[in-house]
């Protein structure tokens, strides 16, 4: 797929921490889904955001989301225009192709639901007239950590909106010292241009919707769901709508490497980055969240046993 290799060594020009990240940004691309990034400051997250937003020749929004942001600034609002004489929609940033919502977890929860309710519906309803956001359309959130201070929490109905959350990691050695090797005075993210048109991008989600899945990795993927329903360690397993968001990133992995059917490994190397964040652990764990459920999915990939 020379548009997607076109794409990622796009990105790649800019970004040099994990190269696994920028495979699963696509993949949430290819699949129609939008993906948070959470780590701590400093890692990249929002020069992947924009590495990939920029790469793509459609219209891009970015939000810096603050605590007094109201969702009027997100979705838009309905003014009085006095040189004709009737009120008219002025569009918020959300009325772009791809949406980069920086420090999503640093603004109200008020705030956070219309964002969340507009990427869920792919429109937003005011004053009674239901406006179609863009097609494609992808959010790219980023957050940091809950443990940091002046966040605000997003609970599992919100986080379900996302189709992955996946965690940059502090870049090798090697890639941190190329990043402090690189000219100040020349930012690559600066000069990047469009290598893929929204046209192509809407045949490439076609074509991810068409890739084969087989009967039993469709049942590979309900067992994997079941179990995190009854494990006793986990108090909320994955819905079917968790299950459905995996069939998806797996067919958007199969296109990325080439081929138009699935392979158990598409499962299994999609199962944390989609699931781990909708699944709630037990109180009485004392790892964070996210890592217990992490071990937790690890271990039902261990005892599940997967298709030849």
């Amino acid at each position: 797929m020379h548009q997607l290799e076109r794409l990622r060594s796009n990105i790649q020009s800019c970004f040099l921490g994990n190269q696994q990240a920028i495979d699963k940004v696509i993949i949430c691309l290819l699949a129609k889904g939008h993906v948070l990034i959470e780590d701590v400051p400093g890692v990249g997250k929002t020069t992947l955001a924009i590495a990939l937003s920029k790469s793509l020749d459609g219209s891009l929004s970015r939000i810096q989301l603050t605590p007094d942001m109201l969702p009027a600034d997100i979705l838009g609002v309905t003014i009085w225009d006095q040189q004709k004489a009737e009120f008219s929609f002025k569009a918020g940033p959300i009325f772009s192709n791809v949406v980069l919502a920086d420090e999503i977890n640093r603004t109200t929860p008020r705030t956070q639901s219309a964002l969340l309710e507009a990427m869920n519906e792919s429109q937003v309803s005011m004053d009674g007239i239901t406006r179609k956001l863009l097609d494609p359309f992808i959010v790219i959130a980023t957050q940091n950590p809950v443990e940091f201070e002046g966040t605000y929490f997003l609970p599992e109905s919100q986080l379900d909106r996302f189709l992955m959350r996946i965690s940059l990691g502090y870049p090798s050695p090697a890639d941190e010292a190329r990043v402090l090797t690189l000219d100040p005075r020349r930012t690559a993210l600066a000069e990047l241009k469009p290598v893929m048109t929204a046209q192509e991008l809407v045949e490439l989600q076609k074509q991810a919707e068409a890739v084969s899945v087989d009967s039993t990795l469709v049942d590979y993927v309900v067992a994997i769901a079941n179990a995190t329903r009854t494990h006793d360690q986990l108090q909320i397993g994955v819905s079917p709508r968790g299950s459905l968001a995996l069939i998806r990133a797996v067919k958007a992995t199969a296109l990325v490497h080439g081929r138009d059917y699935a392979t158990p490994e598409d499962v299994t190397s999609n199962v944390n980055p989609v699931f781990a964040h909708r699944c709630v652990t037990k109180t009485y764990m004392h790892e964070a969240d996210g890592v217990a459920s992490h071990r937790v999915l690890k271990e039902i990939l261990e005892t599940v046993p997967s298709p030849v």
